[in-house]
């Protein structure tokens, strides 16, 4: 019985470590803001922007934004 709980909780280990963990990247931080009253928006969701693109606030609606690209870290 104790052989059977063991290999339950690896199978449900190696599961867990394989799920995707969501988002993989967030929006960018605003500072400047629109003047305009009503700015077009061009998403509501990430679910109106093409495939690897994300909704996110920009300084005047929302975009349709791509992942930002990785800053290569030397450690030296």
């Amino acid at each position: 019985m104790k052989s059977m709980a063991a290999l339950l909780l690896v199978g449900m280990l190696i599961l867990w470590a394989e799920l995707p963990t969501g988002s993989a990247w967030s929006c960018p931080p605003v500072h400047i803001t629109c003047a305009m009253h009503n700015p077009p928006n061009h998403c509501r969701t990430d679910r109106n922007c093409p495939l690897f693109k994300k909704c996110c606030p920009s300084f005047c609606g929302r975009r349709c934004l791509s992942k930002p690209p990785r800053i290569p870290v030397s450690y030296g």
